[in-house]
């Protein structure tokens, strides 16, 4: 009888331990989920975005452009900074098939039919905003059409071009 009752118990034992096992695995995966979904971002280009139109406002979304150097307006006051990006391809082969990442740009720039997207970034002016640069911004899409950003990251490709050519010869 003793037996028996020392063999329920370990059972009994042997079963909690499973289902808090298996709570405490639940649980985290509850937490993997949803911090996922609340940071997940739509990769999109300008054309995307406009084609999309209001299905994607109150997205949070990183979208990739060209700036256009002669809308670049900034307030040293507000910290206010507006500008207009136009629309690259997303695919980096297609890039790479138009004559570079430079070539790109300065197409979409150079283009007045490429759709073209109003930025409003409130920070400070980043030193490499400039006609032709690339910019990778997040935010969200206002029910104004302007894409208001959060963060801003340029790339420059021709502020480079000259020095790659002699770092690659070997001489500094």
């Amino acid at each position: 009888m003793e037996q028996t009752a020392i063999s329920e118990s370990k059972s009994n034992g042997r079963i909690k331990f499973i289902i808090g096992g298996l709570l405490i695995v639940a649980a985290v995966v509850y937490l993997i989920i949803s911090s996922t979904k609340a940071s997940a971002q739509y990769f999109l280009t300008v054309d995307e975005l406009i084609n999309k139109g209001s299905s994607v406002q109150g997205r949070d979304l990183r979208l990739s452009g060209a700036v256009i150097g002669d809308s670049i307006q900034y307030d040293p006051q507000t910290l206010n900074l507006t500008f207009t990006i136009a629309s690259i391809p997303g695919n980096n082969k297609e890039i790479e098939q138009l004559g570079g990442l430079a070539e790109v740009l300065h197409q979409a720039v150079s283009d007045p039919n490429r759709q073209r997207i109003q930025v409003s970034y409130n920070g400070p002016k980043p030193d490499l905003l400039r006609n032709e640069a690339q910019a990778i911004i997040t935010g969200q899409i206002g029910q104004d059409g302007t894409f208001h950003a959060d963060e801003l990251l340029l790339k420059c490709p021709t502020k480079y071009e000259e020095a790659v050519p002699d770092q690659a010869e070997g001489s500094s």
